[in-house]
C-alpha cells in the first residue's frame, strides 16, 4: 500500500489525519507485513477515522463489518439469495437434466450476496478491511473472524471456501466494552488511541478549519480538554470538536462565550445528564475559562504556538 513511512506519513497529513512517527511506523509495518491492527480506546479518539483515512491514504476504500449485539455470520459473510433462486427456477424449468445439476447452479456466485468480510477478499486491489466496535459481539463471532485473519480465506457452508484475491489491510477497534480474546490479539499489532493531546487537536481543528486564525484552534482543544476532563456521561469526540468549530465558523464568529450556551449545548452534550450538567449557573462558564486557561498553556511568549 505504501513506499516508505514517510509516504505514509505524508499521505494522512494530508488526509488531516496526524499520527506521531512512532505510530506511523506502526501503521507501515502493519501494511507491509499484512497484520491486522487492533485498536483501543474510549468512544470518540479517533479509531474508525484511521483506517478511513488509511484508505484515503492508499487511494482505495473501505469495507466496514459494523459490529453491534445480535450481528449474524450472514450479514458478516453474505448469504445465499433465496428469491433469485426461486426466480431461476421457476424461468429455468424443463432446462436442465437432473436435479444434481439445478442444486449446482444454485449454489453458485450468481446467487450469493456477499457481506463485507467477502467483498474484501474478492478485492481485486486491496482494500481497508474494517471491523469495527468488535467489543460488542460475542466470542463465538469473533472466534468466526479467526480463519479470515490468520489464512485469508471463508470456508461457507454449501458454498465452498473464497480464498483472497487480495490481502486487505485490517482494522479492529474496540471501545473495551468487553475484554477481545487472546486469539485476536496474538493475530494482530496493538495500538492504544486516547484522545490527542491538546497540541495535536488544535493541528486536526485547524485542518478542518484552514480560514479560522491560530487562537481559534488552540481555543478549541482546550474546550475539549476541559470537557473531557469534567464528569460528563459522553464526553465530545473530536469529531464533534470538528462540528463546533464548523458551526462557529458559519456563525461568523471565532470565540465562544457564555452567550452561545444553549446554540451549542446539542453539540456538546449528548444525554440528558450532561445537558442539565452545562445548564448549572457555572457550569458552561466554568468549563470556557477552564478551556481559556488550557488555551493559554498551548501558546509560548507573544501568543506563539509551542
Amino acid at each position: 500500500m505504501f513506499d516508505s513511512v514517510e509516504q505514509l506519513s505524508q499521505r494522512l497529513d494530508s488526509a488531516g489525519y496526524f499520527l506521531d512517527p512512532i505510530l506511523t511506523q506502526v501503521v507501515f509495518l502493519a501494511a507491509r507485513l499484512q497484520k491486522p491492527l487492533l485498536l483501543e480506546g474510549p468512544a470518540g479518539s479517533g479509531k474508525t477515522q484511521l483506517a478511513l483515512s488509511v484508505a484515503a491514504a492508499a487511494n482505495t476504500h473501505v469495507e466496514r463489518l459494523q459490529c453491534y449485539r445480535g450481528v449474524t455470520e450472514d450479514k458478516a459473510i453474505g448469504r445465499f439469495d433465496e428469491s433469485l433462486q426461486r426466480l431461476y427456477m421457476e424461468f429455468s424449468k424443463g432446462e436442465h437434466e437432473d436435479w444434481q445439476t439445478v442444486q449446482a447452479n444454485l449454489k453458485g456466485r450468481d446467487f450469493f450476496r456477499p457481506g463485507p468480510l467477502m467483498r474484501a477478499l474478492e478485492c481485486e486491489q486491496s482494500c481497508v478491511l474494517l471491523i469495527d466496535e468488535l467489543d460488542k459481539v460475542d466470542d463465538g463471532f469473533e472466534a468466526m473472524l479467526l480463519e479470515i485473519l490468520s489464512a485469508w480465506q471463508l470456508s461457507i457452508p454449501e458454498f465452498g471456501t473464497v480464498a483472497a484475491r487480495s490481502i486487505p489491510f485490517v482494522v479492529l477497534t474496540s471501545n473495551e466494552e468487553r475484554r477481545l480474546g487472546d486469539p485476536i490479539r496474538r493475530r494482530s499489532l496493538y495500538l492504544r488511541v486516547e484522545h490527542p493531546t491538546p497540541e495535536r487537536e488544535a493541528e486536526i481543528i485547524a485542518s478542518r478549519t484552514p480560514k479560522a486564525g491560530e487562537s481559534f484552534h488552540r481555543e478549541m482543544a482546550g474546550i475539549a480538554l476541559s470537557f473531557r476532563n469534567y464528569s460528563l456521561e459522553k464526553p465530545p469526540s473530536v469529531s464533534e470538536m470538528i462540528d463546533v468549530a464548523n458551526a462557529l465558523q458559519i456563525l461568523g464568529t471565532d470565540h465562544v462565550t457564555e452567550d452561545q450556551r444553549d446554540v451549542l449545548l446539542p453539540f456538546l452534550a449528548k444525554t440528558e445528564k450532561d445537558r442539565r450538567h452545562l445548564l448549572l449557573r457555572e457550569g458552561f462558564k466554568s468549563l470556557l475559562d477552564d478551556g481559556a486557561r488550557f488555551a493559554r498553556s498551548l501558546a509560548g511568549p507573544g501568543g506563539t504556538a509551542i
